[in-house]
C-alpha cells in the first residue's frame, strides 16, 4: 500500500552556509515518500546554485523563485505547487533528525484529521545556546509531551514553525498561508487553535533548531515584540474575548501599554491594574492605574496578564486561585 505523500515547504534566503546540511537531513529520512518544494526568496549569495545542484540529481526536490517578497509569499508559492496528502514546513538553516517525517506521519495517521502532529525540538549553536532559548525549548517540549500546547498560546508561539504536520485539507480549511500577518508561524498556530485542531502528544525529539545571531526571527522587524503583542490581541478579540465580562489589563510595562493602545484604538473599554506603587493612581493614555487588589471587586473580570517576572507570575496565579478564577474564562497570561 502506497504511503501518503508528504509535501515539505521550505523558503530560503541567503542560507548558503546551512543548505547542504539541511537538504541532506531530508534526504536521510527513514520515511521516503516526500517532495521538497523549496523557494528562493531573492537570495544574493550562492544559495540558489546550491539547491539547484540538489534538484538536478533528485526529482523529489523542486526549486522555485519567489515572485513576491518574504516568507509568506514564498510559502504560498510552495504550497500552491504541493501535491502531498500531508503538509509540513522546514527551515533552510535547520536539521531534521532521521525519523522526523516517520514520527509525524505515523501520529497523524493514527489520530486522523482535525489533528496537528508535532514533535520535540532541540536548539543548537556551535557557540552554545543562550539561557533564553534553552528555557523556551524546555517550555515548548513540556507542552508537547502532553499535547497541551494551546494552554499557554498567548505567551509565545506554542508550535515550532518547522516541526508540525497536518492534513492538506485541514490546512486549507483554516486558511493555509493566505493571511499576510507576521509572525506567520504564530498566526497559523492561532488558526489551528481557533479551528480546534488537537495537538498530538509527542515525547520524541525530531528537529534540531539552529540558533545564530543573524537568524530572521532575531533580526527582522516582523518578529519584533510589538508585532507579537498586536497579533496576540488580534486573535484574542477573535477567539477568546467575552464582551459580557469586564476586560482587565494587568501590568503597565511595554506589553501592557501596547495592549492598552490597541484596545483604545478599537474603543474597547477596560480596567488597568498593576502592583507598582509608583504607577497606581496615575494616568497612562488617559486611563487611571488601579491597584491589583481592585480585581477582587470587579464584576466578572477577564484579566490579561502582561507581567513577565516568573516569581510575580507565581504570586499572581496564587492570588487568582484564591479568588476562584479560571484560566481563559477569567484570566489569560500574555507573558
Amino acid at each position: 500500500m502506497q504511503k501518503p505523500l508528504v509535501s515539505i515547504l521550505t523558503p530560503f534566503k541567503n542560507t548558503e552556509r546551512f543548505l547542504d546540511e539541511c537538504i541532506t537531513s531530508i534526504l536521510n529520512q527513514t520515511y521516503t515518500n516526500w517532495e521538497l518544494l523549496i523557494v528562493d526568496d531573492h537570495s544574493t549569495d550562492n544559495s540558489y546554485d546550491i539547491v539547484n545542484q540538489f534538484s538536478i540529481v533528485n526529482s523529489k526536490i523542486r526549486l522555485f523563485k519567489n515572485k513576491g517578497n518574504g516568507i509568506i509569499n514564498a510559502l504560498q508559492t510552495a504550497f500552491k505547487a504541493s501535491s502531498g496528502t500531508f503538509i509540513t514546513r522546514m527551515d533552510s538553516d535547520d536539521l531534521m533528525l532521521p525519523n522526523k517525517l516517520e514520527v509525524l506521519v505515523n501520529n497523524l495517521q493514527q489520530y486522523g484529521k482535525n489533528h496537528v502532529a508535532i514533535g520535540c525540538v532541540k536548539y543548537f549553536n556551535k557557540e552554545g545556546v543562550g539561557p533564553g532559548y534553552k528555557s523556551y525549548e524546555t517550555w515548548l517540549n513540556e507542552l508537547t509531551f502532553k499535547g497541551i500546547n494551546y494552554s499557554e498560546i498567548y505567551k509565545e508561539c506554542v508550535i515550532p514553525s518547522p516541526c508540525w504536520m497536518i492534513h492538506k485539507e485541514d490546512l486549507l480549511a483554516c486558511g493555509g498561508f493566505s493571511y499576510n500577518l507576521y509572525p506567520e508561524d504564530y498566526d497559523l498556530t492561532f488558526r489551528f487553535y481557533k479551528h480546534n485542531y488537537k495537538c498530538i502528544p509527542c515525547k520524541t525529539t525530531i528537529h534540531k533548531w539552529r540558533d545564530y545571531s543573524t537568524r530572521t526571527s532575531r533580526t527582522h522587524k516582523h518578529y519584533a515584540q510589538n508585532h507579537f503583542t498586536t497579533l496576540k490581541v488580534h486573535h484574542y478579540l477573535d477567539i477568546d474575548y467575552n464582551p459580557n465580562k469586564t476586560l482587565v489589563i494587568w501590568g503597565a510595562g511595554n506589553k501592557g501599554k501596547i495592549m492598552a493602545s490597541l484596545f483604545l484604538e478599537r474603543n474597547i473599554p477596560f480596567k488597568w491594574i498593576c502592583d507598582n506603587p509608583n504607577k497606581i493612581g496615575k494616568k497612562i493614555y488617559g486611563v487611571t492605574m488601579l491597584g491589583f487588589e481592585t480585581l477582587e471587586y470587579i464584576q466578572q473580570p477577564q484579566s490579561l496578564i502582561t507581567v513577565a517576572n516568573k516569581k510575580s507570575q507565581k504570586e499572581i496565579r496564587q492570588y487568582l486561585h484564591k479568588l476562584n478564577l479560571k484560566p481563559f474564562e477569567d484570566y489569560i497570561f500574555f507573558c
